[in-house]
């Protein structure tokens, strides 16, 4: 039923948490307009196509399903006229410095096989692992659809209840320890701390849940391009009512006497509204978007120290032959934990980790017929490390191919390339608008989680709300989504 308050709500970029927030209150009957800097949707949930061969920008699958379709409810759709997601039998494929391959199948019985092959010793701790982190899973799951407003909020009942299963106090690669004795083997549950931008070693052992979710709900490619899915938010924004407008930034959120009224464009035109959204990249926005006089009191003592993800150094090629190999594959460096410090020391390994995503083999439509789109990323350190990439990207694009070549089916990568595309952190910073071009994001530190994390409801400022990868509850696909609906949901709340 829709709540016609008839207020206007502006929302700062067409990201996927501005898209969840945006298309459940158009549906709520609010007066809704979004608008993108960009002449695109989706920010890095976006689409590059090069020739007939089409790459998603970063996020390359989905996990947790189950939230795109609560998304797609409050904004009174179903997902799935939108978008077809297919299950991947073959989860990922693991390549391991002694050059063993392990296929992570989501059928159990072909993965114990799998585990019985490669770590007999760790079945047992495998099967304990599936049921004891089901459990935590369940406790922690509902405390992401919480906001952290106040200090109290950690007395939130279902917070309670989950804080003796969270496992705070140890990190990831501890939490797992517990369960399996072979290192690859740990480091094949540990690895998903990268989808934060994190080292196992340093990430909080509450994110052992991530893994968990793989093994439990499967992991998903939609059709056509993970792409799909923010452009398919935006059709439905539009058939809800809302306004997208592309090609269209944003000089400043307006606030007077800490209210918002609008926006001032990038033409120095302003359009009032009622509530603003912003989803920018936070830390873009609070330093570019929001006038420091009006930022909450610790920011500007704190977002300059502020502990930030790494970055990635990106290949997108477009090969004139097909390879029949898995849809998700990670080439491990020999020694792993070395790379992942080394990153966070702002040093460029010279052995590093590749995650290389083959598309094609699963959606023949993301290239011309007989070829393959090739993803490839390397988990690098953001600009802080100061590394000189415009003399760097060359050597490293050369001991890229030179990885793949020696430790791949595609041998002969090189004289396959038709197009390519590379990406930088110097380029996510300058083109994307990507604070020190860290892609993840604000770390999930212990420091900078829950009420610690930036408030969907903005502090101190009235009808400003934030969503996306920097707010709680943090970053990923399924959790920007969650900032996006706790926002529409205050604001719902608010307007009461």
């Amino acid at each position: 039923m829709k709540n016609n308050q008839a207020k206007k709500v502006i929302i700062v970029g067409a990201g996927p948490g501005g898209l969840s927030s945006g298309m459940i209150l158009a549906h709520q009957g609010y007066e809704v307009t979004v608008y993108e800097k960009q002449g695109y949707v989706g920010g890095r949930t976006s689409p590059q196509t090069y020739d007939g061969f089409t790459f998603d920008l970063g996020p390359t699958f989905v996990m947790l399903p189950q939230i795109f379709e609560e998304t797609f409810s409050l904004a009174g759709k179903k997902l799935s006229d939108y978008v077809e997601l297919k299950r991947l039998e073959t989860m990922y494929r693991l390549h391991f410095s002694d050059g063993r391959d392990f296929h992570v199948y989501f059928d159990k019985d072909k993965l114990r096989q799998e585990i019985t092959r490669l770590f007999p010793d760790d079945l047992k701790g495998y099967d304990r692992y599936l049921k004891e982190q089901k459990i935590k899973f369940d406790k922690m799951y509902p405390c992401l659809k919480i906001p952290y407003l106040h200090p109290w909020s950690y007395f939130n009942p279902k917070l309670l209840g989950a804080f003796p299963y969270m496992q705070i106090f140890k990190s990831l690669y501890q939490v797992l320890s517990n369960y399996f004795t072979n290192k690859d083997l740990r480091i094949a549950m540990a690895f998903q701390a990268k989808y934060l931008g994190m080292s196992p070693w340093t990430c909080p052992g509450p994110f052992s849940i991530l893994s968990y979710m793989e093994h439990a709900f499967g992991v998903y490619h939609p059709m056509g391009g993970v792409h799909k899915l923010t452009e398919s938010m935006a059709k439905v924004l539009v058939e809800n009512g809302g306004k997208l407008k592309l090609n269209q930034g944003i000089k400043k959120i307006l606030i007077e006497n800490k209210q918002v009224v609008g926006v001032q464009l990038a033409d120095d035109t302003e359009d009032k509204a009622d509530l603003v959204i912003m989803n920018a990249d936070f830390a873009y926005g609070m330093t570019e978007l929001v006038a420091e006089a009006n930022r909450p009191s610790w920011s500007n003592r704190k977002l300059a120290k502020s502990p930030f993800s790494c970055s990635t150094f990106m290949l997108y090629l477009g090969l004139k032959k097909k390879y029949n190999f898995e849809h998700h594959n990670i080439i491990f460096a020999k020694e792993y934990q070395k790379n992942v410090d080394e990153i966070s020391q702002g040093i460029l390994s010279k052995d590093f980790s590749i995650y290389i995503q083959n598309a094609s083999v699963t959606d023949p439509s993301l290239a011309p017929d007989g070829k393959s789109t090739i993803y490839i990323l390397v988990p690098v350190p953001n600009l802080e490390s100061g590394i000189d990439w415009e003399k760097e990207k060359t050597t490293l694009r050369e001991l890229v191919l030179d990885k793949i070549e020696r430790d791949t089916e595609m041998k002969d990568i090189r004289q396959q390339i038709e197009v390519e595309k590379m990406i930088t952190p110097l380029d996510w910073q300058n083109d994307k608008y990507i604070y020190k071009g860290a892609t993840f994001n604000l770390a999930h530190t212990i420091g900078q989680m829950l009420y610690l994390r930036p408030h969907n409801r903005f502090e101190d400022v009235s009808g400003l709300y934030l969503v996306g990868g920097g707010t709680h509850p943090g970053s990923g696909l399924p959790t920007i989504l969650e900032s996006g609906r706790i926002a529409a949901d205050l604001i719902i709340k608010d307007s009461k």
